[in-house]
């Protein structure tokens, strides 16, 4: 029987860019040349779901990066350059950012590091929980753009928050570019001083170094150089509690945030073109009438007379109608609620949740001791609290237009749909016909005399003489002056403020903006924090500085056209032993050896920083001549299936018709001696490590029991999960896949299980696969949050 079982094959009909197994479920993430993302499960390599490619997100995937919760998947796309984070339920944008640069590699890590002082705030209940109350439920009834926060899926915050430990998505892009945001959401580091574009990149579990492998190219016509690159990121591992509360807290006001533009989102949906009705019509009336008498005028007559011109009476008669008049007037008392809801519920509760983390974090920059360190500012702080006042201010100047628009809309309405009836000769319903007092007749009066004037200056600016809908101007995501801003004239507080030198400069007082829209302040809001938040990751980035670099190799223009996610070098963190790993093949007598470098993750030691070679003897039988030399296999793809174990794709260095590709594991301890252990590197920095291969230590593994010969398949590459215990193999056409399952039951046991797999399905019961795995439950989490089991009808109504 063969090392590995295969449970899955599939021809595919996309060619496959980038493949990741989720490191806590039986699932694996596939990225296609098409643009789309796809998740299938483990048994018979089933789809689970699949993203297409859109506008708004981007058309080509260039990382792949899964939480270490396995929650949420991360991928970037070049582009549109942003980032996404996506439920691994559903096919849904959870979070998303934008970056300066194409991303090409991306790592997502959690730190495995333990304090007393972590411990109790792990443990600690968020205050925030206690002393807020929970934010509501955006109305599910709007667009998809408010998926994460609506009715169904409350608990997305949280989701989205994942657990309290931290955990950081590293990206690293062209020109140098890296970036470290915690929890994946808000950047807390921006490193520089790298130079060449990244494929590989790895941050130590204790926070101490950061491996990146880069390529530099010095002309398009040159070889391109890959180089390793050791960082010592010792600032975040000094004040990692610090780090992670203040982390922690970033990633509240960046959720807070989207929740408010999601909220300014759903106020302009309720917000309707229908509510410009009466504008259009006025103006259309003023272009039309021959008469020199305003349109204020002769709705006054109307008011004081209960007669109209025959202009007026065409344009209520025919263009408005009753009909229209009712349906106009039910639109905006529905679209005003709507909207006063939305302030009150929900842009109001996000702003005070706001307004409460940021006075926390500006608690924590005056612990200096603490915090100043890491660059964060209390000065620039109190900036941002004091613009999310002015959005509170701005969110109840809107909530005063509206509830006067409606008093005077519903008054105005009222009057003229019962002088249109009348004018009609219908019969006016009984308490409608009833006479208006002297004050009904001034309130009309009043909204005439202020919205009613025909304003040339304001044609030049909408195209309108009139501006009677006043609520609408405030959502326009415009730097325009409002058209028609609230009135202050007489207003005392004003008044008290203009006259009072002291308080006009008071920092007690939050500014105001009467003459901008809602989007413009929020928009200058955001600036503010985003501004305020970023001087950290500046601070942070700049406490990075090289340990190591290191040249590895040149890699020739001719090579092959395979996308960049497959190509080695690989990075591996080994958590227990605080080890970088770096595995990568040099061509050398037509036979690939694979290179082992290990760094320690404590840039000041020297202990366990080695490098070997490994090369591969004969262990198929027959499979070459006796004669021909020893050194008989080239390695394809490896990567780290776990701290102890590299899996390896390998091919006969002379490759003949009929000869097939192996799939192997290889344990570190058939290669490491303890000698290799305490063995320190000793290189040349001036020459790069090929040109010094000779006088590197190289062991012959002969393999016995852990490998599967690949028939029929020209196997390239290799992905791999330690955890789940799977691997997927993809060929060199890079669309036929096979998935293994790595530790495998002896004969009996297999037998049994899949007699009583093929019992279950006849008797209509779930098909549990990866029985091997099933210790690992626990781990995953609750069984309420595992996706449905794979019974084939389960499957196929997941299918997008």
């Amino acid at each position: 029987m063969p090392a590995f079982r295969q449970v899955g094959e599939k021809q595919l009909p996309q060619e496959v860019v980038f493949m990741a197994w989720s490191p806590k479920r039986d699932l694996i993430a596939l990225a296609n040349r098409a643009g789309e993302v796809l998740l299938h499960r483990l048994a018979n390599f089933q789809r689970v779901w699949s993203l297409p490619p859109n506008e708004n997100t981007g058309k080509e995937v260039t990382a792949l990066a899964w939480r270490p919760d396995g929650k949420i998947l991360a991928f970037g796309l070049t582009d549109t350059k942003r980032i996404i984070l996506c439920d691994v339920e559903k096919p849904e944008s959870l979070h998303s950012f934008s970056v300066d640069t194409s991303i090409t590699y991306m790592h997502w890590m959690e730190v495995t590091e333990e304090s007393s002082v972590l411990t109790s705030f792990y443990n600690a209940e968020d205050e925030s929980n206690l002393l807020l109350p929970k934010l509501p439920a955006l109305p599910k009834n709007y667009s998809t753009t408010a998926k994460i926060f609506s009715e169904e899926k409350s608990d997305e915050i949280m989701k989205l928050l994942g657990d309290v430990r931290l955990n950081a998505l590293v990206l690293g892009g062209s020109s140098g570019f890296i970036e470290i945001y915690a929890y994946g959401m808000f950047k807390i580091a921006r490193v520089t001083g790298v130079a060449g574009s990244c494929r590989g990149i790895c941050l130590s579990s204790d926070l101490k170094s950061l491996s990146v492998i880069t390529e530099i190219q010095v002309s398009s016509d040159s070889e391109t150089e890959i180089t390793y690159f050791q960082l010592d990121t010792r600032l975040l591992s000094s004040y990692l509690p610090e780090v992670t509360r203040m982390a922690r807290k970033f990633t509240h006001i960046s959720t807070l945030l989207q929740y408010i533009k999601l909220s300014l989102t759903c106020m302009c949906e309720a917000w309707e073109e229908i509510l410009m009705q009466m504008d259009s019509r006025l103006t259309k009336f003023v272009q039309e009438k021959n008469t020199t008498t305003s349109v204020q005028d002769e709705f006054m007559q109307l008011l004081l007379w209960g007669k109209a011109s025959l202009e007026l009476q065409a344009l209520l008669m025919n263009q408005l109608t009753v009909k229209g008049l009712k349906k106009l007037g039910q639109s905006i008392e529905s679209s005003y609620s709507s909207i006063q809801k939305l302030v009150i519920s929900h842009l109001q509760s996000g702003s005070e949740a706001l307004l409460y983390h940021l006075s926390e974090l500006k608690g924590m920059a005056l612990w200096k001791q603490k915090y100043e360190s890491l660059g964060l500012d209390a000065s620039g702080i109190e900036e941002a609290i004091t613009a999310v006042g002015s959005f509170i201010l701005k969110a109840n100047e809107l909530l005063q237009v509206i509830d006067s628009s409606m008093k005077n809309f519903k008054a105005f309405f009222r009057w003229l749909y019962v002088a249109m009836l009348r004018m009609s000769e219908d019969h006016v319903l009984p308490e409608l016909n009833k006479v208006m007092t002297q004050k009904d007749i001034t309130f009309v009066a009043d909204f005439l005399t202020e919205h009613f004037n025909e304003a040339p200056e304001l044609y030049n600016r909408k195209g309108k003489y009139f501006n009677v809908e006043r609520v609408g101007q405030y959502l326009k995501d415009e730097d325009d002056d409002l058209v028609s801003p609230p009135n202050t004239e007489g207003n005392q507080w004003f008044n008290f403020l203009k006259n009072s030198t002291h308080l006009k400069e008071s920092p007690l007082l939050f500014p105001y903006y009467p003459e901008k829209s809602l989007h413009f302040v929020k928009r200058q809001m955001e600036g503010v924090i985003d501004q305020c938040l970023q001087k950290p990751a500046d601070v942070i980035g700049k406490s990075v500085h090289q340990a190591v670099c290191m040249s590895l190799y040149k890699t020739s223009l001719s090579e092959d056209s395979t996308p960049q996610l497959f190509k080695l070098p690989f990075l591996w963190n080994d958590k227990t032993s605080n080890i970088h790993y770096v595995l990568f093949t040099i061509l050398e007598n037509s036979i690939s050896k694979i290179y082992i470098l290990r760094r320690h993750t404590d840039t000041s030691r020297s202990v366990s920083n080695g490098i070997l070679a490994v090369e591969f003897g004969n262990f198929l039988n027959n499979s070459i001549n006796e004669s021909s030399d020893s050194r008989c296999y080239s390695c394809l793809d490896a990567h780290f299936y776990d701290d102890e174990t590299v899996t390896v794709v390998l091919k006969e260095s002379v490759e003949q018709e009929g000869k097939e590709r192996v799939l192997a594991q290889l344990p570190l301890s058939s290669v490491y001696t303890d000698e290799d252990q305490d063995r320190e590197l000793i290189w040349d920095s001036t020459k790069r490590l090929d040109e010094q291969s000779g006088e590197i230590s190289t062991r012959t593994v002969f393999l016995e029991n852990q490998w599967r010969v690949l028939e029929n398949m020209k196997a390239q590459y290799v992905s791999v999960n330690g955890i789940r215990k799977v691997s997927c193999v993809l060929s060199s056409n890079l669309r036929h896949v096979r998935v293994f399952e790595m530790d495998v039951e002896d004969d009996g046991e297999v037998e049994e299980e899949e007699e009583e797999e093929t019992t279950q399905i006849a008797a209509g019961e779930p098909d549990e696969l990866n029985q091997s795995a099933d210790n690992q439950d626990n781990v995953c989490g609750a069984s309420a949050e595992e996706l449905p089991d794979e019974t084939e009808e389960h499957e196929s109504s997941l299918d997008p």
